[in-house]
């Protein structure tokens, strides 16, 4: 066994073991920390691989942008926890089925005999001047390209109903109204009450 292998045993055991933990954390902001490092080690794998494209995307996007938005939709709502314990526990023999499938599934896909040593031969080492981003980059604006602009224009078109959803009804909110401002009357803002002091009340 090589360093670079036992450099993989050791993320590949983060990415589980932090992905476990997130899977069974009871706090939330705690379970979206346990899923960043999941990403990273994911990340330093892709590394190995030299994909240095995704990694860094991984990075960028999921770590940088995504799990920042969770970590504020997280503290921002008010989550009941005795509710999400409930939902938990009444849905884990089920998501324990559905997990146990899938594993399967993977396993007899991506098993040692479709993708093993013997099969597969390892990937190719490039030099050190050698840019996988130039070479996607030539894949995708030129074989590519035209699914390429049709998936922007499917994201365009998915941003523009997200918006349309939201603002289908009228959301309650505080305005200013600066007709009713200028409008105003001194005697319709301006109440006179006459307080009676406590002193005299008691002197009474």
């Amino acid at each position: 066994m090589n360093f670079e292998q036992i450099i993989f045993y050791i993320l590949s055991f983060w990415f589980i073991a932090s992905s476990l933990a997130m899977i069974f954390s009871r706090n939330a902001a705690k379970a979206v920390l346990f899923l960043i490092l999941a990403f990273f080690s994911a990340a330093s794998i892709w590394l190995l691989l030299e994909a240095e494209f995704l990694a860094i995307t991984l990075i960028l996007v999921y770590v940088g942008a995504v799990m920042v938005l969770f970590l504020f939709v997280i503290k921002m709502l008010n989550i009941d926890k005795s509710t999400l314990r409930a939902k938990f526990a009444g849905y884990l023999p089920l998501g324990l089925l559905v997990a146990a499938v899938i594993v399967t599934e993977m396993a007899m896909v991506l098993g040692y005999n479709q993708f093993g040593l013997d099969v597969m031969a390892a990937p190719a080492r490039h030099g050190a001047d050698y840019s996988n981003i130039t070479v996607l980059a030539l894949q995708l604006y030129t074989d590519y390209i035209y699914s390429f602009e049709l998936a922007a224009v499917l994201l365009l078109i998915a941003i523009i109903a997200a918006i349309t959803l939201v603002h289908r009804k009228e959301v309650k909110r505080k305005g200013q109204s600066i007709a009713q401002q200028v409008k105003v009357q001194a005697k319709d803002r301006v109440r006179l009450v006459s307080i009676t002091p406590k002193n005299k009340e008691n002197k009474s």
